[in-house]
C-alpha cells in the first residue's frame, strides 16, 4: 500500500517521528520527552513532507500515556488531523496469544509484526531501550510473548544509585571483555550481561519452537549492544515505525477505508 503517513512512536524516554512517502520511510526524528518545545516543530517539519500528497494521515503507538497527551495536542495543531492510535482506532496487525493481550505493550507487538512481515517465519525481536524486551512469534506470525528486563541505562543508573562509590557511566561498547578500571568493568558487565540474557532467551525460544528463530534487534541502544554480533540477523532501529505503518495499512485494507 503506497501510503503517505506520519507515524509517531511514544516511548518511555522519547518520541520517534517517521514519515512514509509512497510507502517508503524517508524521514526519522527522535525527541526526548523533556525537550517539549522541539516536539511540535519536529511534527510540523515531518507533516510538511506529505501534506500536499494524496491522502496524508497520522498514525501512532504509545506505551506512555502521560507523554501521549502532549502528542494529541500537538498533532492537530501542526497537521489539522488527529492521530489514529494502534490498539484503539487501528487494529493490531497480528494475533496476540498472551494471557492478557490488552496488557501487552503495543510496541512489542508492532516490533514482532514488522519483523515477521520481512522474515515470513518465526523470529525474535530484542528491543533495547529504557527496558529490554525480547519477544518471539511462531511461523504463523502469532505473538507468543517474551521477556522484560531493565535496559542498559537503567542498569548503569541503578549501579550508581545503589552503591557508595560507583560512578554514573554512559553506555558504550567496552574496550575489552575484561574491565581494567571501574568504568570499563561496569560497561563489560552490562554489555555482556545483556548479550548473555538475549542469547539464553533465544536458545530457550528455539527449544519451544523446535527450530532456531532469526534475531532482529531494535531500540536506541541496539547499535551499541548488538552491532556485529554473530547471533543477530539484522539491527533495525526504526522497526516500531514500520510496525505502525503496517498496522495502518492492514487496518484500512481490512476495512476498505
Amino acid at each position: 500500500m503506497d501510503i503517505n503517513l506520519l507515524v509517531i512512536n511514544v516511548g518511555n524516554s522519547r518520541t520517534a517521528i517517521g514519515v512514509f512517502v509512497s510507502g517508503a520511510l524517508e524521514h526519522v526524528a527522535r525527541v526526548a520527552h523533556e525537550d517539549r518545545t522541539n516536539l511540535p516543530i519536529q511534527i510540523a517539519e515531518a507533516w510538511n513532507k506529505i501534506k500536499d500528497l494524496e491522502d496524508p494521515s497520522v498514525a501512532g503507538a504509545s506505551v506512555n500515556p502521560a507523554a501521549m497527551e502532549s502528542i494529541e495536542h500537538a498533532v492537530p495543531q501542526a497537521t489539522g488531523t488527529k492521530v489514529q492510535w494502534v490498539g484503539s482506532e487501528l487494529d493490531l496487525p497480528i494475533k496476540v496469544l498472551t494471557d492478557a493481550p490488552d496488557e501487552t505493550g503495543v510496541d512489542r507487538v508492532l516490533n514482532i509484526a514488522a519483523a515477521f512481515e520481512q522474515m515470513g517465519k518465526a523470529c525474535v525481536v530484542a528491543d533495547a531501550g529504557t527496558a529490554l524486551t525480547v519477544d518471539v512469534c511462531d511461523d504463523n506470525g502469532n505473538f507468543l510473548g517474551g521477556a522484560i528486563a531493565p535496559g542498559a541505562s537503567l542498569m548503569l543508573q541503578s549501579l550508581k544509585d545503589r552503591t557508595a562509590k560507583l560512578p554514573l557511566v554512559e553506555l558504550a561498547a567496552p574496550e575489552s571483555p575484561i574491565g581494567k578500571n571501574t568504568t570499563q568493568a561496569m560497561l563489560a558487565g552490562v554489555h555482556t550481561g545483556i548479550r548473555g540474557m538475549v542469547k539464553e532467551l533465544v536458545e530457550t525460544y528455539a527449544t519451544e519452537l523446535g527450530h532456531w528463530p532469526d534475531l532482529i534487534c531494535t531500540g536506541g541502544d541496539a547499535e551499541v549492544l548488538f552491532n556485529n554480533w554473530e547471533l543477530v540477523h539484522a539491527v533495525s532501529p526504526d522497526l516500531t515505525l514500520y510496525g505502525i505503518a503496517l498496522a495502518y495499512s492492514n487496518h484500512h485494507i481490512k476495512h476498505d477505508t
